[in-house]
């Protein structure tokens, strides 16, 4: 259970705070909800039933500084995941976006942005599909370091390279 204050991750929304719990009749019942509010988008807010675990499970706690630090570390050792199959890769992709756990989420940006890189030499473009993923996997992570390094979006990369450098 979370609280009302506690800081998130829910799906690709990235950063969310609980603003609040609220009850709502829907279909002759009572529901009770968290009420998400996305960091980084003013104007939003998602309900999430908190009877419904499927969905609940989509909220993770926020990796610690330390958390973040040690990530940032074992990023070099990551290997590539690339599947040569496109629909094969796309299945496999989008459910690494669905867990979001942030080792795969490291594993798949550095594999796309591998690939783009390996496209671009030889005068080609990332796939359509592919690239949409790998923005999808960059917000997800560089969301939440952002937010847990209290550092700009646009500073995340260069922050993550710094620390490579080291």
């Amino acid at each position: 259970m979370y609280s009302v204050g506690a800081v998130v991750i829910y799906k690709n929304e990235g950063v969310c705070k609980i603003t609040d719990t609220v009850t709502k009749r829907f279909r002759d019942k009572n529901i009770e909800y968290y009420v998400l509010k996305p960091i980084h988008k003013e104007n939003s807010e998602i309900f999430v039933p908190k009877n419904n675990s499927v969905l609940v499970e989509k909220m993770r706690k926020v990796l610690s500084r330390d958390e973040i630090m040690k990530l940032i570390k074992e990023m070099p050792k990551e290997g590539s995941i690339w599947i040569e199959n496109s629909d094969e890769r796309k299945e496999s992709y989008r459910k690494i976006l669905e867990r979001g756990e942030r080792t795969e989420l490291v594993k798949l940006i550095k594999t796309l942005y591998m690939h783009k890189q390996k496209q671009k030499k030889s005068g080609k473009k990332l796939h359509i599909a592919d690239e949409k993923i790998l923005k999808d996997a960059e917000h997800m992570l560089y969301d939440e370091f952002a937010y847990v390094l209290d550092i700009p979006h646009n500073e995340v990369v260069p922050f993550i390279s710094g620390q490579l450098q080291q």
